[in-house]
């Protein structure tokens, strides 16, 4: 049996504001998380910055397509530009691009010099990313490159690619994979950021059913026992609920 948690929902889940309650759900499905988490998000994103127009325009142009909610806060944004900036990275890997809310991030964090080489599944996804990316006056510096990552990336390897930090927030399912690929790809000293890795607490004890929080759980196993990998794990709650991030550091 899996732990459940009451009151709590799906990070992936959209946020919905009625008077000075959150509600979290899709459709007539709906339950109430704490009003706290996304005031004190927006609080955080009002008196830091963390957010222009470029990046709201991203999530805006993100939920008119339809896209699913599921993009970085601008909180996490900010961590991950923060990171490419404390590591010194100047090529940056992303696995997973949706609408580029991220990408714009790390675009701006690797600097004129630096290359993001962001991968998406979906080609519509990938074209609105080009959009949001131009918008926000990086493209010059972004690869983006649409197909199944487990196809696309080893043609980067046979392209000799290299990169000093890969972020991975793509289907959960095949994170084992990508973790490995982005050592492969790394080198010692490469940053792997990994997000979506508490889930509500599902990872505790997956449901067999729960396919997405079983196969966090085996990542998190195998990098805790990988020679290669210095992990750490961190829970968040905000804007997007229940939820955290895994960084490691390649030997």
């Amino acid at each position: 049996m899996g732990v459940t948690f009451p009151g709590l929902q799906r990070a992936d889940t959209p946020v919905l504001r009625t008077g000075n309650t959150a509600h979290v759900g899709r459709g007539n499905v709906a339950a109430v998380t704490t009003p706290d988490w996304v005031q004190l998000d927006a609080l955080f994103t009002r008196v830091l910055n963390t957010e222009d127009d470029a990046l709201r325009a991203a999530r805006d142009t993100a939920e008119a397509a339809g896209m699913p909610p599921i993009e970085v806060s601008a909180q996490h944004a900010k961590l991950l530009s923060l990171l490419v900036s404390i590591a010194g990275a100047r090529r940056v890997l992303e696995i997973g691009t949706l609408a580029g809310y991220s990408t714009i991030a790390l675009a701006r964090a690797v600097g004129t010099d630096g290359v993001v080489v962001t991968l998406e599944y979906e080609t519509a996804h990938a074209e609105l990313a080009r959009r949001n990316l131009e918008r926000a006056e990086v493209a010059d510096r972004v690869e983006v490159i649409v197909g199944s990552a487990l196809d696309t990336l080893p043609t980067l390897a046979q392209r000799g690619e290299k990169f000093d930090l890969v972020f991975i927030d793509a289907d959960k399912e095949n994170n084992v994979a990508y973790v490995q690929w982005a050592i492969t790809l790394g080198g010692p000293g490469t940053v792997i950021v990994v997000d979506n890795i508490a889930r509500n607490g599902r990872v505790l004890d997956p449901d067999p059913a729960d396919r997405q929080a079983q196969a966090i759980r085996d990542m998190l196993d195998m990098m805790g026992a990988h020679p290669r990998l210095d992990t750490a794990a961190i829970q968040t709650v905000g804007a997007k609920a229940w939820d955290g991030f895994a960084v490691a550091v390649v030997r």
